[in-house]
């Protein structure tokens, strides 16, 4: 399967880097794309995390929305860690490609702050139970305008509290960098089943 990871300047390394180690151990697909910090018109393919340390994405977000021409990808996964979050959900391309996305019946997962800063704004969490660091599912007012925007964003939706994730369909949502491990093996279940999770798990020596 073919994943899509997204890379903005602080950006949580140890969610972003576990996911995509454990995802390409399984034997998937899976693109870094560097996604610029907002009203930078100057892309960089080497992104900064929220702890000073450097990555090199695959690709640059525009390269990737031409190679994509319109379609859509397997699944898709958006690290938390800030500004990093506030930096994916201020790009209109992934706004509309999240939609897009959860209405074709593709992956759409998040983990700490994402959840609640790019996935609620866009409405997908409307009627889904979920999960994100805590004490953010309490600034949605923020990062969806306003505590009535929020509301209809969200509209019957439950958020979980001290669980390491939450899977409702085809949305995976995470708790924080803390169970970044927990969160990826889901990840890795989900697209690819039990058996390559379980392989994984024996041969990383996972508690």
């Amino acid at each position: 399967m073919n994943i899509s990871v997204f890379l903005a300047p602080g950006f949580e390394e140890i969610e972003a880097l576990t996911v995509v180690d454990y995802l390409r151990r399984a034997g998937q697909n899976v693109t870094t794309v560097s996604v610029p910090e907002d009203g930078c018109v100057d892309e960089q393919i080497v992104v900064k995390g929220s702890h000073g340390i450097p990555v090199t994405a695959d690709i640059l977000l525009k390269d990737y929305i031409k190679k994509l021409d319109g379609e859509l990808t397997d699944a898709i996964y958006f690290p938390g860690g800030m500004p990093g979050a506030k930096n994916l959900a201020d790009n209109q391309f992934l706004f509309t490609f999240t939609i897009r996305m959860a209405r074709g019946g593709k992956v759409v997962a998040a983990i700490c702050a994402a959840p609640a800063v790019v996935l609620a704004p866009t409405g997908i969490l409307a009627n889904r139970k979920w999960t994100c660091y805590p004490e953010m599912e309490k600034e949605l007012d923020k990062w969806c305008g306003s505590a009535l925007k929020a509301e209809e964003l969200t509209e019957n939706s439950t958020h979980i509290k001290n669980v390491p994730f939450v899977l409702d369909n085809n949305v995976l949502t995470g708790r924080g960098p803390g169970t970044a491990e927990q969160f990826a093996m889901k990840f890795v279940e989900l697209l690819c089943g039990e058996l390559v999770a379980e392989r994984i798990r024996q041969g990383s020596c996972q508690r």
